[in-house]
């Protein structure tokens, strides 16, 4: 009897990690990762925020609906103002993105001569060469570029209906606990684990994201300005380095090189100094990384890059969005089950 129940149990798991992994796969397949993410924000936020609202500890399920649901529109708003702000800020005249682009290109083309020469050869010649260069990645980009250009209504609506369920999900916690069917109880499972490991990866990211920014504006506003050095688009610079540090590792990097070219504006030596300085921040990432996300999923550095390479080339720039929560939530899978 007992085997039977151990037979029938290993069926239900084997079924709900099939279709875990084909939620997964066509979350990333048919363009809803931003529904995806946006749902299990807004439900992380209500599971985190409820408790230290003391919500749980109201009286009868309706307060406590009315209350969770309350809670749940109020973070939806917040989170829909953000992204609207952010959006409309790299949209503006002093925080434009192709503006940022468009005079690092100068940037690069002016200070070819002030380069050593074996530097210079990495250089483009000048700022049509440069042109060229990004017109070559948006073309080989086009499709992904597409759907965030084009399409951008559509993931719009995806999200904002990702966090409609995520809050409707997040009412389950207001509601005494319910008797599941064995799959049910499987797939509550695998949706816990990836909860917990969406937690882990982007709230601690988040936090690191926070800090680059933090010191990238400490470096960019207050500590050059002392000795009269003033870059151009250093609040660009600085929200730019939050948005990019999203991304583990490779975030880091493209927000330094943009800083490095920027700093070129005013003299090699900036340039320089501008680069040993996010060496030394880019480390300290690495430390953070160690401290902050390592912690949580017991995860290196190089194992998050391999798994955003690899989904990088399958997906594309979702891929390289997805590849560390996936990652995180393979690995709790296979820890729990003591197969690593």
């Amino acid at each position: 009897m007992d085997e039977t129940r151990t037979t029938d149990r290993d069926r239900y798991e084997i079924a709900s990690y099939v279709i875990a992994g084909a939620g997964l796969f066509f979350a990333l397949r048919l363009h809803l990762l931003p529904s995806l993410i946006a749902g299990l924000l807004v439900y992380e936020l209500v599971h985190i925020l409820a408790p230290k609202l003391r919500i749980t500890r109201l009286s009868g399920t309706r307060a406590r609906l009315a209350v969770v649901s309350l809670l749940a529109t109020f973070i939806m708003v917040l989170l829909t103002l953000g992204i609207w702000g952010t959006i409309a800020f790299f949209r503006s005249d002093g925080g434009s993105v192709p503006a940022l682009l468009h005079k690092m290109a100068e940037i690069v083309d002016g200070s070819r001569e002030t380069l050593p020469p074996w530097l210079a050869e990495y250089i483009p010649g000048d700022v049509d060469e440069v042109k060229n260069v990004i017109v070559r990645w948006l073309r080989a980009h086009a499709g992904e570029l597409q759907v965030v250009g084009k399409e951008a209504g559509r993931v719009a609506v995806h999200t904002l209906i990702g966090m409609v369920m995520g809050a409707l999900i997040s009412l389950r916690e207001a509601t005494p606990g319910s008797e599941y069917r064995p799959l049910a109880q499987a797939l509550v499972e695998r949706t816990a684990r990836l909860s917990h490991a969406f937690r882990s990866i982007v709230f601690a990211q988040v936090r690191i994201a926070a800090l680059n920014a933090l010191f990238a504006w400490l470096y960019l506003a207050v500590l050059l300005p002392l000795f009269g050095i003033d870059l151009p688009f250093v609040k660009t610079m600085v929200a730019f380095t939050f948005v990019t540090g999203l991304l583990p590792i490779i975030g880091n990097l493209i927000s330094n090189a943009v800083i490095v070219v920027v700093s070129l504006s005013h003299s090699l030596s900036i340039a320089a100094a501008s680069l040993v300085f996010l060496v030394v921040i880019h480390k300290l990432e690495y430390f953070l990384n160690a401290r902050i996300v390592g912690a949580q999923i017991h995860a290196r550095a190089w194992e998050i890059l391999l798994a955003m390479l690899v989904l990088e080339a399958a997906f594309g720039i979702a891929g390289v969005v997805a590849a560390p929560i996936y990652y995180a939530y393979v690995k709790r899978e296979l820890s729990d089950r003591e197969l690593i």
